[in-house]
């Protein structure tokens, strides 16, 4: 599991990167589908993420606002914040987590979600890429150097 937050973290910075090198006029421009620009999608993966793994910690769950995160340099700020809590989450896994309980939904199935779930927008941002007639970031996890501990070989 921690292989997989590892590589969406690797990619969220590669795409923070590409982020950089576009202008904020395309960056917020509305976009058919997903959640409407890059950088409203950049700001909900990290929401999200806080959200669900600080439910799995016991603290209620609490939801940024995009209007108060709504610069690329401002969610980058927010992801690094956030990270620590979710990477202290993520060492510690373990079988037994797994089988917890976080309402109907076993703790499993959460920390899953919450690891497809910034995959499934990032491929979204690869479409939108593509459209602006620019390469995507590699969705490859094949050749990023993790190992199944997530660390870097």
């Amino acid at each position: 599991m921690q292989m997989l937050f590892e590589y969406n973290w690797q990619v969220r910075e590669e795409w923070f990167d590409w982020c950089s090198r576009i202008s904020e006029e395309e960056l917020v421009r509305e976009r058919e589908g997903g959640l409407g620009s890059i950088l409203r999608t950049l700001f909900h993966i990290v929401d999200i993420e806080q959200a669900w793994i600080n439910g799995l910690q016991g603290v209620p769950e609490f939801h940024y606002t995009y209007e108060d995160y709504s610069s690329l340099e401002e969610i980058k700020a927010l992801s690094q914040r956030c990270r620590p809590q979710v990477e202290t989450i993520v060492k510690q896994w373990s079988d037994e987590m797994d089988r917890k309980m976080f309402f109907s939904f076993s703790y499993a199935e959460v920390i899953r979600h919450v690891a497809v779930h910034e995959i499934h927008h990032v491929g979204q941002l690869s479409v939108w890429s593509r459209q602006m007639g620019l390469p995507p970031i590699t969705a490859n996890l094949i050749l990023r150097g993790l190992s199944l501990d997530g660390s870097a070989n």
